[in-house]
């Protein structure tokens, strides 16, 4: 369904080990953006009885029921470059993309 690199799991570790009580990565669509469609992640403290979870060694990622059919084959990976480094989804769904990464439209 979704797939976790080797960087973005070690670096979803570390932010974790600052949270209090996370218990994993949320991973979501919602509208919005400029092509319809925005991407977001939170940490959770909880995970609802119809969320959809992904493990990756210690790392959970937690999709709600509306997100997770969006994100079907997505790869989430941390990229550190010059340009500057965060998370970089890659949707295999999305038919059009924004130049900042993060809103598509399906």
């Amino acid at each position: 369904m979704v797939t976790i690199t080797a960087g973005a799991e070690k670096k979803i570790q570390e932010l974790m080990a600052e949270e209090q009580d996370s218990v994993g990565l949320r991973i979501y669509v919602r509208g919005g953006g400029c092509h319809g469609y925005q991407y977001g992640m939170a940490f959770e403290s909880k995970i609802g009885d119809d969320d959809t979870v992904i493990e990756k060694g210690v790392v959970k990622v937690i999709m709600d029921p509306q997100s997770a059919p969006l994100l079907q084959g997505t790869e989430v990976d941390y990229v550190d470059s010059l340009q500057g480094s965060g998370f970089a989804i890659k949707n295999p769904q999305a038919k059009t993309t924004c130049g900042c990464g993060s809103s598509f439209s399906a």
